[in-house]
């Protein structure tokens, strides 16, 4: 309301009782912040954080302040924080809100559809101003950017930053520090998102010429400019040239250095997984083959930030008491553990427990391996197997978790059927299963893809993401959709190999079938679901009855778009 003082006076009220209250030291700080005082906004932000460390809004706060004081270290380390403690969620319109973006992005809305050139979106300037956003650079770095406005300018920036690569070996000049970072964070982008973003024909000319000239130099020991290898590697991943490794054996300045990690040392770290990881049942089925080639191509899902930092620095802490079943030794089996995000989840909350994470995909296995030793968890086995076949390990476990993995086995039901054969009497398993009535606009967008003859290499998918981006009014649930943001989320969303649809009724028939009970669907995003639930069977809604979820779904059919999520009991007997 504009009331300042009166807002201040009510903080500092709060603050003469509970000198700690971290809600009005965040509030004094942007107030502080808002009326251009950032030393003192600093200061309060800092007392904030001091106590409550993993508090994500204060760390980016702090780093804004940081910014217009041009600390630029202490920035990009708050911001980072910020990030790797959950802000990931906000991040996109957070950007989307940053006044050099925001000009952009109307360039681009002005003219669209019609393509706008680089001059007239970035004017005299080039991306200088661009490059200057630290925000948007840690954000390139740490996670996916989920967001067409977002691509499309950063598209842009890319194209603008091959020309002035080409430029630069043309006059040799040095390139200024701010646009070499830009230029690596958005190398780090496009590797996280599998080089995703379309491209020309002229564009990817221009690319492979840059690349051939770096690899020409690396041969002869020649001077390789940085602004050369973030460009080159912004439009090919590193790992994959040949002779790569002895780009390792040169110095570089630190910004540099950490896109070599992601896109060299961590790919040959994975690479040599591939010989530890043992192989528990053996993949036969045909279709099994084909997903397996699918996920060899294409690791799902790409990760970067672990999603529980926040929950094990409060466990840490002691802010979060373990319960009981939390802190259990159980054997617990990840069926379908693809990169090992799921796995390192539950890892983090059952940390006394025994996890046994298989997939298909030796390099999906490779990645978790890396990822998980990087986080210092002890409690995690991996192996490759197919589902079908895990019925020969002779092993039981207290609880299965097979999220978005059975649909895609050639015959999910007897997949199932072997997972429940090994799920102790009175254990838990958690499934994840596509909805027939959700995934209407997907096999919508799948026939068209079809008629169109879109194959699933990484050209075609470019091109068909292009062709829905054209028609975003049409194809909103896709683009809202954050597996399209990148290349193995869109082959897994659009392009796989195998997708099998349930309905309610079929679940339900399944469950009576094998003596499982249905407990609960997984916490809804939108708590409005629940609500409508219970105001469509006033009085006798209960949470737990499949056939008032199969109603309700009826009449909201983009209810379960993710897809079924829901956990059943083994009946003891």
């Amino acid at each position: 309301m504009g009331r300042i003082n009166e807002a201040q006076e009510i903080c500092r009220q709060i603050l003469a009782r509970e000198p700690a209250h971290v809600q009005s030291l965040n509030l004094l700080g942007l107030m502080a912040q808002a009326s251009g005082d950032h030393r003192l906004a600093v200061k309060t932000f800092a007392k904030a954080i001091a106590s409550d460390e993993v508090n994500a809004a204060c760390h980016y706060n702090i780093g804004n302040s940081y910014q217009a004081l041009g600390h630029r270290t202490k920035t990009i380390a708050h911001f980072s924080k910020a990030l790797a403690l959950g802000m990931d969620e906000k991040a996109v319109s957070f950007i989307l809100q940053g006044p050099v973006v925001a000009k952009y992005v109307a360039r681009i809305a002005g003219k669209w559809p019609l393509q706008v050139t680089n001059v007239e979106l970035f004017g005299t300037e080039s991306i200088t101003l661009l490059a200057k956003d630290l925000f948007l650079r840690c954000a390139m770095e740490a996670m996916t950017l989920s967001s067409v406005q977002l691509e499309v300018l950063l598209g842009h920036a890319r194209a603008e930053l091959l020309r002035l690569a080409g430029e630069q070996g043309e006059d040799s000049g040095e390139a200024d520090d701010n646009i070499v970072a830009f230029a690596c964070a958005l190398a780090r982008q496009c590797f996280i998102n599998e080089y995703v973003y379309a491209q020309t024909e002229a564009e990817s000319g221009l690319a492979s010429v840059l690349r051939g000239r770096l690899l020409q130099d690396l041969a002869s020991g020649a001077a390789i400019a940085p602004l050369t290898l973030a460009v080159v590697a912004a439009y090919f991943p590193l790992h994959a040239m040949p002779t790569a490794e002895a780009l390792l054996r040169r110095d570089w300045p630190a910004m540099v250095a950490g896109l070599l990690q992601v896109q060299l040392r961590e790919p040959l770290e994975e690479a040599g997984e591939r010989t530890a990881i043992a192989t528990l049942a053996p993949i036969k089925n045909s279709v099994s083959l084909q997903v397996m080639r699918q996920y060899e191509e294409n690791p799902y899902p790409r990760w970067t930030i672990n999603p529980l930092t926040a929950f094990a620095a409060d466990q840490a802490r002691g802010r979060t008491i373990p319960t009981a079943e939390r802190q259990a030794e159980l054997d617990i089996l990840i069926a379908g553990c693809g990169t090992g995000l799921h796995a390192v989840q539950i890892a983090q909350v059952y940390p006394n427990a025994r996890l046994l994470g298989v997939d298909v995909s030796l390099a999906s296995l490779a990645h978790a391996r890396r990822k998980t030793r990087e986080l210092g968890l002890r409690n995690i086995e991996y192996a490759q197997a197919d589902i079908l076949e895990l019925a020969t390990i002779d092993r039981t476990f207290d609880s299965i978790e097979s999220v978005g993995v059975l649909h895609h086995l050639a015959e999910p039901t007897a997949g199932w059927r072997v997972l429940v054969s090994l799920l102790r009497s009175g254990g838990r398993m958690r499934i994840g299963l596509y909805s027939n009535l959700a995934r209407r606009v997907i096999a919508e967008a799948r026939a068209r893809i079809a008629a169109r003859g879109y194959g699933a290499t990484a050209g075609d998918i470019r091109r068909c993401r292009r062709d829905i981006i054209r028609e975003a009014e049409h194809w909103k649930m896709l683009i809202g959709a954050k597996d399209f943001y990148t290349m193995s989320g869109c082959r897994d969303l659009l392009f796989n190999v195998m997708e099998h649809h349930f309905t309610l009724p079929e679940i339900a028939a399944f469950l009576k079938d094998n003596d499982l009970s249905f407990l609960t669907f997984e916490p809804f995003d939108d708590p409005t679901v629940i609500e409508s639930f219970h105001r469509q069977f006033p009085g006798a809604a209960d949470e737990a009855n499949l056939d008032q979820w199969g109603r309700f779904e009826a009449d909201h059919p983009e209810t379960f778009w993710d897809m079924y999520v829901f956990t059943v009991r083994k009946n003891a007997h």
